[in-house]
């Protein structure tokens, strides 16, 4: 079974007739990139900006179309949907959550220390009475 990302490309190169090289040219990457994209079985990391950002302007859809289904490409879940929020979707949000949940159980307590602390140094201190 095709991952997200692949069905992506595929259904687009199927519905406007296009090639890799095609894609390839409009988006500014190398076409061996988009072979790689389109056809390997799994994508074992995030592509990266430039690249996700040149497929997008290759295939003629929005980046957050092109980045999600690279995520789920690479066993990331993102969580909710762009249209869900007024705000957009931020990838390393999205990129931490799912990473969070494949850490083990004393990992994650580590991960939640540092947040807390990480909040609590950006918070406004209010003296104290």
């Amino acid at each position: 079974m095709a991952n997200a990302l692949q069905q992506l490309i595929r259904e687009r190169l199927d519905r406007k007739g296009w090639s890799y090289g095609d894609v390839a040219r409009r988006g500014g990457i190398p076409r061996s990139t988009v072979h790689h994209l389109a056809t390997a079985d799994r994508v074992v990391r995030m592509p990266q900006s430039a690249t996700l950002e040149g497929l997008s302007k290759g295939l003629e859809l929005p980046l957050d179309t092109v980045r999600r289904a690279a995520a789920e490409a690479c066993g990331i879940h993102v969580y909710g949907s762009p249209e869900a929020s007024d705000t957009p979707a931020d990838p390393e949000v999205d990129l931490l959550i799912a990473s969070v949940q494949k850490l083990s159980s004393d990992d994650r307590r580590h991960v939640a220390a540092l947040v807390e602390s990480l909040l609590d140094r950006s918070s406004p201190r209010t003296p104290k009475e």
